[in-house]
């Protein structure tokens, strides 16, 4: 028997990118493998996505981490540097920042101690206002860092869409003519606009980069249903989550089961004991009925999520024994549903799989 553990389908990887390179031909992909590659393991994704055009990451640690795994593709940095001293690690590692606010573009042109001169990307809020200079200052920017000597070429020019996950949001189309005029105004060298989301609802992904995140681990990005047929529905889960059943037990009507005798059975039933918790990132607060798949089966969890195990509710008649393995989610049990169970999104849930977790490739 196992505790939990994260089967990783690095042909479902592949299948994905794939897919996205269908989705978006002739464009350059950023594979974004920030929070430890949303849980599927930072190195090892990175080197099954060998053939992509750049990785991208949150924070320079992770870029670092890359880099003393052997990876050698160019690494955007999203959210930029966090101090001016972090300009030479940048150069000497072929680090790429997002330049997305004017300390950073200031601290990058008066910098004199930079051996290599940076490619940069420069990040414009055409409407998220979360991070990016703004559009009326962009192409001053612009110019400035492509007549800089500490910076390779000209930037990359690029925003983010605050709704792309509701094609019909009303968001999308003003983001998209702010930053449109932007490409006209600046005539830049190469632009990247679409995420996950922008990209299978065909939002900016005209621009020269796409970005995906969540799409390339197997999860729809949309939030509106997609049509039968739509690539969308042909992405495969790459994180089975599992853990065995460690016991079985046959209880009354009225009894209860865990931490404050929450939940109580109104009729004879047999219960499954998971081994797998709260302290495996498994939600905590995962509402009874959420689904658990056991050999074809999906069972409702009953009781409180304890740290190491959960309880499901078997049925008087089930033939679940002691060693059967439970998916938590994967490609039996979809993690958008169990993400609508708790009241969350699927970043969430994957993102938090605990390190205890072992992940098998």
């Amino acid at each position: 028997m196992r505790a939990a553990w994260a089967a990783i389908n690095l042909d479902a990887l592949a299948h994905n990118l794939r897919l996205i390179r269908q989705q978006a031909p002739g464009k350059r992909i950023i594979a974004v493998l920030k929070a430890n590659a949303y849980g599927h393991g930072l190195a090892r994704i990175a080197e099954a996505l060998s053939s992509v055009e750049a990785l991208g990451v949150a924070r320079l640690d992770e870029a670092l981490e890359l880099r003393k795994s052997g990876i050698t593709q160019p690494i955007v940095l999203l959210e930029g540097f966090f101090a001016a001293e972090q300009l030479p690690v940048l150069a000497a590692g072929n680090i790429q920042p997002v330049l997305h606010h004017e300390w950073q573009i200031e601290a990058l042109l008066a910098h004199g101690g930079i051996s290599d001169p940076l490619k940069v990307w420069l990040k414009v809020d055409t409407g998220m206002h979360r991070l990016g200079v703004e559009p009326d200052s962009a192409k001053k920017w612009y110019q400035a860092l492509s007549a800089s000597q500490n910076v390779n070429g000209q930037p990359v020019l690029m925003s983010h869409l605050a709704c792309a996950d509701d094609s019909e949001h009303e968001k999308n189309s003003s983001q998209l003519g702010v930053f449109g005029q932007l490409v006209l105004d600046i005539e830049p060298v190469s632009t990247s606009l679409a995420n996950s989301a922008a990209l299978f609802a065909t939002l900016g992904a005209e621009y020269d980069w796409v970005r995906p995140g969540l799409a390339l681990y197997g999860i729809n990005p949309l939030t509106r249903s997609a049509p039968e047929n739509s690539p969308v529905t042909y992405l495969r889960p790459v994180m089975n989550l599992n853990a065995d059943v460690i016991s079985t037990r046959a209880i009354g009507a009225g009894d209860t089961v865990g931490y404050g005798a929450t939940w109580s059975s109104a009729v004879p039933t047999q219960l499954g004991i998971v081994a797998i918790g709260y302290g495996d990132g498994y939600p905590r607060h995962a509402p009874e009925g959420t689904p658990v798949w056991i050999n074809g089966v999906c069972y409702p969890l009953v009781g409180r999520v304890a740290m190491d195990m959960i309880t499901v509710n078997l049925g008087a008649e089930s033939s679940v024994k002691v060693g059967d393995t439970a998916q938590l989610w994967g490609e039996q049990l979809p993690v958008e549903t169990v993400a609508k169970w708790v009241g969350t999104i699927p970043y969430e849930l994957l993102c938090n799989v605990a390190k205890r977790v072992t992940l098998e490739y």
